[in-house]
């Protein structure tokens, strides 16, 4: 007898082993032909894989992100077996799911163009058309490779070699196709549907490594329905439009050259944005109760020794020997020079918690190919502090810093944020009971916050577990910003303590926050989020006076000046140019307000408004407009 418990607590009983299939049959035709996959004991399976004990047991539809994921994984399978039917040379290797769609990479003599993916997508919807029967073999290691490589298909030879001896090799048939992979697939090719797209075409070295072959990786996405495709194509329109590299040449804020690959050079404008979003927090942690310091970026190698930093991110370190043979690492994170802070004089138990905050500047070594505009840069800004606390104080530590970053996000027009919960990775610092107290601590002040979460298993730091903070855009995508890390193995390490009430050394735990997360990231995504179009508060150039004719100059700079002088961010424009073309120029550079005067204005001391995207001008008298952007600008701090 097998029993199935369903996730609305309900069970069903078979005499003896039954598939997924079976069972959506059992409950009804609909959910029969809806099926995709099942979820046994937590493992997404093929509907057709028998279970022949009692299990947790859930069928998945198009409606389950776990689903969605093998549909994708499908697609790449059935754009595999499109390639091979065009192009038979071609070598297939790997062809995993991602986030919103699928890739696979190929090996070719000729290069793919665009046309071809035309082609290969018209023959990946005959495939899904035929509704080819998908079936798992498990094939000896031997006979698997001796296939293989008759085929021509040493990549997929290689990594059968690669596979430890005690796992099954498994191989999906579909039609006359058939792929190397531990599944789960769909039943059929029909199953994936036609709410699929091909996008790009990219380079990709064999097994990521550069020392490899260049391979050609295609790119798809692949949903549920066509409704949820059209609104992923739209999301990537609207995102292209949202560029912030594109708007930030239109609003000129920064560029990037060969000679800093991977570093902001910031121009005024970009500048002045960048260092309002500094004033902004700065303001925050001092209310918040935080001194801010600043150390060096250039430190002794025997520091990152001692932190671990050296063992365990020592190939996304910057490196320099001197004359003298020392060796120094760029800092990658601000965590060891806020513990030399801290350790310098005596810290009682009365002076915790202590909040350490720095905008340090790290630099950490990305990979050419992964760099993109300031969302992923090597040298970068981070809002870091670094509280020490007792442990009684933690879990209130770690509530007051979650009820602090939440209301940030939404200063800045960010409602929609989920929080991840992260623990314990593989390679860690410390030992299991260390990490007991910490994940315990974290999760209790969650609770506490009452913000709901998911779980990230085994991706916290190596020092501690942590939580992510991802904000949610105006156009849907979800963005990995501020962090909170608890830590008891980097004080262990560096030999920090306060003394306690007995007068004995003990050591406090620490606690790792980020905010903005990287200063430069964040600025990106709200460039993106707000198209360009800041809130005035934050707009590098809050106000444009710009004249009609030329008889309206002098007026034109006695605004300006009023402007200045009442703390306004102005430019005064008094080019010899149609005031159209100045409004639309304006416009582009995304100025939030114009104030337009011509000999009317200038003897009435008055100006025309325009609001960035407005079509109408509101004729104010001048203080009466200074007044209204004096507190407009204040921002969301006005009230502190």
């Amino acid at each position: 007898m097998v029993t199935l418990t369903l996730p609305d607590g309900s069970k069903r009983e078979y005499e003896g082993p039954v598939t997924g299939a079976q069972v959506a049959a059992d409950i009804g035709p609909g959910l029969a032909k809806a099926a995709l996959a099942v979820k046994i004991n937590g493992e997404v399976c093929d509907l057709t894989l028998p279970i022949s004990e009692d299990s947790a047991f859930a069928i998945l539809t198009g409606k389950d992100e776990e689903a969605l994921d093998v549909l994708r994984h499908d697609a790449a399978h059935i754009m595999a077996e499109a390639v091979k039917e065009l192009y038979p040379e071609t070598q297939v290797t790997i062809g995993p799911s991602i986030e919103n769609g699928f890739y696979y990479d190929f090996a070719r003599p000729e290069a793919f163009v665009p046309e071809d993916l035309e082609k290969i997508e018209k023959r990946m919807h005959e495939i899904v058309q035929r509704n080819e029967e998908i079936v798992r073999e498990v094939w000896t290691r031997s006979d698997a490779i001796n296939f293989f490589k008759e085929q021509g298909e040493h990549y997929k030879a290689q990594i059968i070699e690669s596979i430890p001896e005690d796992q099954d090799i498994t191989l999906y048939r579909q039609g006359d196709f058939i792929d190397l992979c531990r599944g789960p697939h769909l039943p059929s090719t029909g199953k994936l549907g036609k709410s699929f797209k091909l996008m790009k075409l990219a380079g990709a070295y064999w097994r990521g490594d550069s020392k490899n072959e260049m391979l050609q990786r295609i790119y798809g996405t692949a949903w549920a329905d066509k409704k949820q495709l059209k609104a992923y194509l739209h999301m990537l329109e609207e995102a292209e439009k949202r560029d912030h590299r594109r708007l930030a040449r239109e609003m000129d804020l920064f560029h990037f050259q060969e000679e800093a690959p991977g570093a902001v050079f910031w121009h005024a404008k970009g500048w002045t944005m960048f260092q309002n979003l500094i004033n902004y927090m700065r303001k925050r942690q001092d209310d918040a109760g935080y001194v801010e310091i600043s150390t060096p970026t250039v430190m002794d190698r025997g520091l990152w020794e001692a932190s671990g930093h050296w063992e365990n991110f020592r190939e996304n370190m910057f490196t320099t020997k001197t004359e003298d043979d020392r060796v120094f690492a760029l800092k990658p994170m601000n965590c060891p020079g806020g513990i030399l802070v801290y350790k310098q004089g005596m810290t009682s138990y009365k002076d915790l918690p202590r909040r350490i905050a720095e905008f340090g500047k790290v630099n950490r070594y990305e990979p050419s190919g992964a760099l993109h505009g300031i969302m992923r840069v090597r040298e970068f800004t981070q809002d870091d502090a670094h509280i020490f606390c007792t442990t009684d104080q933690l879990q209130e530590e770690c509530e007051t810093i979650i009820a602090l970053v939440m209301d940030i996000y939404k200063d800045f027009g960010f409602e929609d944020v989920r929080i991840k919960f992260a623990d314990r990775p593989e390679k860690r610092l410390g030992t299991n009971a260390v990490w007991d107290v910490l994940e315990t601590a974290l999760r209790g002040a969650l609770d506490k916050s009452a913000y709901p979460y998911s779980y990230n298993p085994g991706e916290g730091a190596f020092y501690g577990p942590k939580l992510e903070f991802v904000l949610r855009d105006a156009i849907g995508r979800d963005w990995q910003c501020g962090t909170l890390q608890v830590d008891m193995n980097l004080p262990e390490r560096l030999d920090v303590h306060y003394i306690d009430e007995a007068g004995e050394k003990v050591r406090p735990v620490m606690l790792h926050r980020a905010l903005f997360g990287s200063l430069e990231r964040f600025t990106g995504i709200l460039i993106e989020h707000y198209a360009g179009r800041m809130p005035l508060w934050l707009a590098p150039v809050q106000a444009v006076v710009t004249t009609i004719t030329s008889d309206a100059d002098a007026y034109a700079e006695e605004v300006f000046a009023a402007l200045k002088s009442a703390g306004i961010r102005a430019e005064l424009d008094v080019r010899n140019e149609k005031i159209n073309y100045k409004i639309r120029d304006h416009s582009h550079k995304k100025v939030p307000i114009i104030l337009v005067v011509g000999k009317r204005e200038a003897d009435e001391g008055k100006v025309a408004m325009r609001r960035l995207g407005g079509k109408d001008q509101e004729i104010l008298a001048l203080k009466e407009s200074i007044d209204i952007l004096c507190a407009e600008a204040k921002g969301p701090l006005a009230g502190n």
